[in-house]
């Protein structure tokens, strides 16, 4: 039976199965018997993972912390994933185990959604430097943006956001996260912020942000739905890019590369929208 899998640790709340599942009964393998798990594997699990693989998997859906670590045990790497330095895709096909980077994709319409028309933003901000960061880092380039800063812990490292903006040709402007001052100096007058850190690691940037009115946030968190820095940017007047919709714009291609068919936004959209009803009756 032919199956693919999300991948990660801890990987028991993710919802791409809710995805991947509701695009499958939309699709000619709808009666097919498909299978989509998940499967909790870290970095040290992945070789033992990857050799097990057989004949049936179409594909796996690559969470943190595996997004980086899974590069090594690749046949081939698509060109983007290659630069961003992040695979959150595999394909196995004919023995050959490509990689792909669909988590830009994501981000990018995550964002076009919200634009108004007619603007063009010249100013971006990421916070983190991981490799959802990376990612960030080339969807806003890919925007147009150059103008971009990035906001760290540390900045080294050989999967750092700054190599992968070496890769991709972006120059960026560093910021230490303990630089409150040049933090809020910078989201002040950024057009678009990026949030790729954990859930609450920016509650402290909130109430800093009392007017952002017409700029854009994306905080790629979606549990909980509303962050304080969500709340504060909105409460301040700015325009938010959910989270969710960035899962669903990446599975969007993770569906094309593992099935071959294309799946309306919406399919995805309405199946969340049922797990999130069925949870909350649930509790």
């Amino acid at each position: 039976m032919p199956w693919a899998a999300v991948i990660g640790s801890p990987i028991e709340h993710s919802l791409s199965p809710v995805l991947h599942r509701a695009a499958w009964e939309h699709t000619p393998i709808g009666s097919q018997g498909w299978d989509y798990r998940r499967i909790e594997c870290d970095a040290q699990g992945l070789a033992s993972l990857i050799t097990g693989l057989d004949e049936h998997c179409r594909g796996l859906s690559v969470t943190m912390p595996c997004k980086q670590a899974i590069i090594p045990f690749l046949d081939v790497i698509d060109p983007l994933a290659q630069a961003v330095g992040s695979v959150n895709t595999l394909i196995p096909s004919g023995g050959v185990l490509t990689g792909f980077n669909t988590d830009v994709f994501g981000i990018e319409r995550a964002l076009h959604s919200v634009i108004p028309v007619g603007t063009h933003p010249r100013t971006a901000v990421i916070l983190g430097s991981g490799a959802t960061a990376c990612s960030a880092l080339a969807a806003v380039g890919t925007m147009g943006i150059r103008d971009i800063y990035v906001v760290a812990r540390r900045f080294a490292g050989p999967n750092s956001v700054v190599v992968a903006a070496s890769r991709l040709g972006i120059t960026i402007h560093q910021i230490l996260w303990n630089d409150d001052l040049q933090v809020i100096r910078a989201l002040s007058m950024a057009d678009i912020v990026v949030s790729t850190v954990p859930a609450h690691v920016c509650d402290s940037l909130a109430p800093h942000l009392a007017d952002t009115h017409g700029r854009i946030l994306l905080d790629v968190v979606y549990a909980p739905m509303t962050t304080d820095l969500v709340a504060a940017w909105r409460h301040g007047g700015g325009l938010i890019a959910h989270g969710l919709d960035m899962l669903i714009f990446q599975a969007i291609q993770q569906v094309r590369l593992m099935t071959g068919y294309d799946v309306h936004y919406e399919v995805m959209r309405h199946a969340l929208e049922r797990h999130r009803e069925a949870a909350t009756h649930a509790e």
